[in-house]
């Protein structure tokens, strides 16, 4: 048989048959006088078996390690292991589902695909239009995406998104935006901002803190002089609240 006929045989393209030649996968046949290869039944017996090893999902270097081991063992381990990683790939299928439910179930945001604690959060929020309130929105899907403890702070933090409050809250900080660094609603606010904090979420900060080198300048330039003071206070209140 010449290697179209073969290839045809078997299912599968001249190309991939040569590709198997030159990474040593399968021995190339010899050529006959006219220069073609002449493949043989066993050579076909060898390509159907590459092909269905292959279609399950193995790499060609555990195909040649199957193809060496007459006995099977080596096949058997292979496929033990395409098993288990294929369990572990459903896992993560269901689970990304799961996700995907919920977030189809929710109204669209702009703060995009968050996790289900995140969006469980965000639906405790009372409904407001503080510009204040919507970055805060935007940092807390920065910190679910970005921080490993992130799932128990956002639960510890529901309690405060939860209370009406916290609306009155954004509003005085939206009122500081064009207000002087030196503005006396300052202290007071940020008074008040932290005494709304739980006591339960100063226990779940990380022993090396909850600002990122560099964060704190970004995150504080993103607000006008007052309202960066007062963003700023709480920050330092909040790190030694958690170190005490």
């Amino acid at each position: 048989m010449r290697i179209g006929e073969i290839a045809a045989l078997v299912g599968l393209t001249t190309r991939a048959i040569r590709h198997y030649h030159h990474v040593g996968l399968i021995p190339e046949p010899e050529r006959r006088s006219n220069g073609y290869r002449a493949y043989s039944v066993r050579d076909a017996v060898l390509l159907a078996r590459v092909r269905r090893l292959t279609e399950l999902g193995l790499r060609l270097d555990e195909v040649r390690d199957a193809l060496a081991d007459d006995a099977g063992r080596e096949l058997a381990e292979i496929l033990d292991e395409l098993d288990a990683d294929l369990a572990r790939q459903e896992a993560a299928i269901r689970e990304r589902r799961c996700r995907l439910s919920a977030l189809l179930a929710e109204p669209p945001d702009a703060t995009g695909p968050v996790s289900p604690a995140l969006a469980a959060l965000l639906a405790q929020a009372p409904r407001t239009d503080s510009p204040s309130a919507a970055q805060d929105r935007e940092y807390l899907t920065l910190l679910d995406a970005t921080s490993t403890g992130s799932q128990e702070m956002l639960a510890l933090l529901g309690t405060l998104v939860a209370d009406p409050a916290v609306v009155e809250l954004y509003e005085r900080l939206d009122a500081l935006a064009e207000a002087p660094a030196d503005d006396p609603r300052i202290a007071p606010l940020a008074a008040d901002l932290m005494a709304a904090v739980p006591e339960e979420l100063f226990a779940a900060i990380p022993e090396d803190g909850v600002v990122v080198t560099g964060f704190k300048e970004a995150l504080l330039a993103e607000y006008a002089p007052a309202q960066a003071e007062v963003v700023g206070r709480l920050m330092e209140a909040f790190v030694e609240r958690g170190r005490g």
